[in-house]
């Protein structure tokens, strides 16, 4: 998938929420006291006041720059329900598309991509004019009658005049949208005159771009048309690395059908008189409520969903969900419902990364080596995940001197009572106003954390020792297990469960042939522009700990400690002495 970037901003708008039958809905204000329920959940306290508590908090975060994942979901949602996305033919012409469209109304953004053709999200100003539009939609002529009539705002656009060849969208310079090879990569890192800015080019080029983040919304947006028709007050919304911060191009779309927003679920009924509920099926368990729900969301899905391919109902696993393809967006999806646990990690995850910039370029740079030396991937299987592995770097960065990060458990301590939440008996509650957060000044720089986080795991007591976000200390292992880390919230759970111990072997010998290369003077420096055997820039910093490696499956760690370096790091200095001799003769 390949993304035109080209933009044009006109006046702010207003927020209105798209119906399946596209009508308009009420202002944000109205809209505001029926949404996001679980995010602003208030335990066993008074709801006016923690609504109030909430709208001051995200009041003084965007004053300060930063956004609460709440105003964030809020605004995405907002845009997305003022958008269309249109599959263009090549020979389209920019300036009679934007014509024709804005018969209908002022455009805020726009912008094309590649996904099995060339595509247009078009965002208008204000949610009339996407009405306005669809009003001129016709239903596929010729086999009309095989076509399902389901109406969305996933439209195609066709020329029914001549073909105008000038400024057609096929000559247009486009960035890529998903992540550029490794070699590639490694070319680039070469070329830069520190470690640290090689973690940082590392980082913008990895990272979600805002088009993708906005047509990740898009999707859930179109989905939600689709479960509305169920469910008329129900929202889609993205969760995990599409949100998290976390997320880089190409990963997958994690979201959540939740229903907790559905008024009535807190009516105040009176104590004597008359009152009135509704009649609803009922289940044995909120699972199977869940299972039931997602069982026809998926059918439909599967028939009347535009572009959804290779719908499976994967219903009893420990969380059921729905799992398909997307090919307008290119997104492979995976739909949940009420899945709460998981939203409140995406929304701890990202508050993490919004404390400090340098969070996420170490998570971005340590999953990087990772995926290059298959420690993490995208198989299930014993291998560690990007979950645990972003978990180990929160926790490193809370064992810093002064740390980093605070603990979750001093999180839980500064929250107010519309950051309370508990979840199925377990405490997910922490604080959502940043101003709240105090950080110790802790100075190092993105490459000394690089190399301590190496030698922090490579010498880590694994065999005893569990990891602990919420103490931000490590505490005796409660089970038998190569690698336990404990899930935040859930906390009797492994999320490393599934780590064997080879897995966990290969990534420590790793970290400390990591750990040992950027030590070296012959590869930790920059090799002043010298070039390879192919006129490549000469792999330095960063870079040298994405090459290949040959640390294979090591059965104990004795043995490893009394092997020497590995051959590639031997081949590489060697290689680096031969052309310096080279250039002094």
């Amino acid at each position: 998938m390949r993304i035109c970037a080209s933009f044009r901003k006109t006046m702010a708008s207003s927020f209105a929420v798209c119906r399946l039958q596209m009508r308009g809905r009420a202002s944000l204000a109205k809209c505001l006291q029926k949404t996001d329920a679980f995010l602003h959940r208030s335990i066993g306290t008074d709801v006016v006041v923690a609504q109030a508590e909430a709208t001051r908090s995200d009041e003084s975060d965007e004053k300060n720059g930063r956004k609460s994942l709440h105003t964030l979901h809020v605004e995405r949602q907002e845009q997305a329900e003022r958008s269309v996305l249109i599959s263009c033919q090549t020979s389209t012409n920019e300036k009679k598309f934007l014509k024709y469209l804005t018969k209908h109304g002022e455009i805020n953004k726009y912008f094309f991509y590649e996904s099995y053709g060339v595509y247009a999200v078009v965002e208008f100003a204000n949610q009339e004019s996407v009405a306005s539009l669809l009003e001129g939609v016709a239903i596929p002529g010729g086999s009309h009658e095989s076509a399902v009539p389901f109406k969305s705002r996933l439209l195609s656009l066709r020329n029914l005049g001549s073909v105008d060849s000038s400024n057609q969208l096929s000559g247009w310079q486009c960035q890529p949208q998903t992540t550029i090879p490794i070699n590639e990569l490694i070319k680039r890192l070469s070329r830069e005159e520190s470690i640290n800015k090689q973690i940082s080019s590392l980082t913008e080029a990895y990272q979600l771009t805002e088009e993708n983040s906005r047509l990740r919304f898009l999707v859930c947006s179109l989905l939600k048309d689709i479960a509305t028709a169920y469910f008329p007050e129900c929202t889609i919304k993205p969760f995990g690395s599409s949100v998290n911060g976390f997320g880089k191009l190409g990963c997958d779309l994690d979201m959540l059908l939740d229903l907790d927003s559905i008024s009535g679920r807190n009516v105040k009924l009176p104590k004597s008189g008359l009152s009135l509920e509704y009649q609803m099926k009922r289940a044995n368990s909120e699972r199977a409520v869940t299972q039931s729900i997602l069982s026809v969301i998926g059918k439909c899905i599967d028939q009347f969903g535009p572009g959804c391919v290779g719908v499976q109902k994967i219903l009893n696993a420990r969380c059921p969900l729905v799992r398909f393809a997307h090919q307008p967006s290119g997104f492979q999806c995976d739909l949940t419902a009420n899945n709460r646990v998981a939203m409140k990690s995406t929304e701890l995850l990202y508050l993490y990364g919004e404390l400090d910039p340098r969070v996420r370029s170490l998570v971005f740079t340590v999953r990087c080596w990772a995926r290059a030396h298959g420690v993490t991937s995208s198989i299930p299987g014993a291998w560690i995940t990007n979950f645990s592995l972003t978990v180990m770097v929160l926790f490193f960065l809370q064992k810093r001197s002064p740390p980093i990060i605070p603990t979750l458990d001093h999180l839980r301590d500064l929250a107010g009572p519309a950051d309370k939440s508990v979840i199925e008996g377990n405490d997910c509650t922490f604080v959502s106003d940043f101003n709240k957060i105090q950080l110790q000044s802790n100075t190092e720089t993105q490459e000394q954390l690089l190399g301590e986080f190496f030698e922090f795991y490579a010498t880590f007591p694994f065999s005893r020792m569990s990891l602990n976000i919420r103490k931000g200390k490590e505490q005796n292992k409660p089970e038998v297990a190569p690698l336990h880390i404990q899930n935040p919230f859930e906390t009797s759970l492994n999320v490393s469960k599934n780590v064997n111990a080879s897995q966990l072997d290969r990534f420590v010998a790793l970290c400390q042939e990591s750990a040992w290369l950027l030590q070296q003077s012959e590869t930790s420096t920059p090799r002043g522009g010298g070039v390879g055997d192919e006129g490549a820039p000469t792999p330095w910093g960063l870079a040298t700990l994405l090459l290949p490696s040959q640390v294979a499956g090591i059965k104990s760690r004795k043995k490893r400690r009394r092997e020497p370096a590995s051959e590639r790091i031997k081949g590489l200095l060697e290689s680096l002495k031969n052309k310096n001799q080279l250039k002094k003769s």
